[in-house]
């Protein structure tokens, strides 16, 4: 069936009237119904025009009783509560005779039975550049903002929350989309070579119930103590020796920045000296690898600044190479 822009259409699914705004591709067109535009298939719409002719006229009223019709029953397919994603678009233009992608358009897609509230924000070299709050009706889809490709390679974070507005009991959920530029180069390959208009990641499945509080315990009576002296047995224990490689730290490091890396490592560096420090250790080593340096020199710094830290050396080891320094306490 074809269609043009500006031509009116009929929603298959939801009865809904809307009309033609873009053609994506063959098998896709962007429409808007009610003031709100979204991409859809095209099997997935129809023209308006033999509803508008079958639709039966008001008749007039007649002074005999009219005879009740049986209705008759109709199974609705229900729809698939499949959770809420991230959708996006690639958009392309012709150069030197070839296609190539022009920018992104990203939409949010809730597939849920349940209505939503959600916050949206597109950030690039820690700068927000876009963003976006709002609400969006069970099974409903809304245009966000298009991402140049130049700006996708340079690997945005599209952060988000969203919430159930009518179940107060269900968690918010939240969370970051990055892609990396060869997963994004393997997307686009696969929308151009499986003719899909679109590649999606799924935010999430369903809503979680909020957790009940735990009950609160007893608290047993402490022994007093010394004004000035550290109880030992309410610290967490000192380590001989730290590793501040960030996998070591971080489950998902995909997911952080260069300067929230450095900010995890130093942090953690400082909690166990002044937990050695505390413990009245004596010696200490900091595993920081080889690398470019920056590291290690951070370290050296918080090093330096610490009173309670003797000496501390870098030197080649067996075990370490020359990539942990060895930390001397006094007391």
């Amino acid at each position: 069936m074809k269609f043009t822009i500006g031509d009116k259409i009929l929603l298959k699914r939801t009865g809904e009237e809307g009309h033609v705004v873009a053609l994506i591709d063959k098998q896709m067109m962007e429409v808007e119904v009610n003031g709100t535009a979204f991409p859809v298939y095209i099997e997935d719409v129809d023209h308006p025009y033999l509803k508008w002719f079958t639709e039966k006229k008001p008749q007039k009223k007649s002074s005999a009783l009219p005879e009740i019709p049986v209705e008759r029953i109709i199974e609705r397919k229900p729809k698939l509560a499949t959770g809420i994603y991230l959708s996006f678009v690639p958009v392309f233009r012709t150069e030197d005779m070839e296609e190539v992608v022009d920018y992104i358009k990203v939409y949010l897609l809730n597939e849920l039975p349940v209505d939503i509230k959600f916050s949206y924000d597109v950030q690039l070299a820690n700068k927000s550049i876009f963003k976006h709050e709002g609400s969006l009706h069970s099974f409903g889809n809304i245009y966000l903002n298009n991402v140049t490709y130049s700006d996708m390679n340079d690997q945005p974070r599209f952060t988000w929350k969203v919430r159930d507005i009518g179940n107060e009991k269900m968690e918010m959920a939240e969370g970051i989309v990055r892609i990396r530029p060869t997963k994004l180069f393997e997307h686009i390959n696969n929308v151009m070579l499986n003719s899909e208009p679109s590649f999606s990641y799924q935010m999430i499945q369903e809503f979680m119930p909020k957790k009940k509080p735990e009950p609160q315990m007893k608290l047993e009576q402490k022994e007093p103590e010394t004004p000035g002296i550290v109880n030992k047995r309410t610290l967490e224990p000192a380590k001989y020796e730290i590793d501040l490689h960030i996998e070591q730290l971080v489950k998902n490091v995909a997911a952080l920045s260069n300067d929230e890396i450095i900010k995890k490592q130093l942090d953690t560096l400082e909690k166990y000296v002044h937990l050695a420090i505390a413990h009245h250790q004596q010696t200490m080593i900091v595993i920081h690898g080889m690398g470019k340096g920056k590291l290690r020199e951070e370290v050296h710094a918080i090093l330096k600044k610490t009173p309670e830290v003797k000496r501390f050396k870098n030197e080649w080891s067996g075990k370490y190479g020359f990539g942990a320094t060895e930390v001397t306490f006094r007391y």
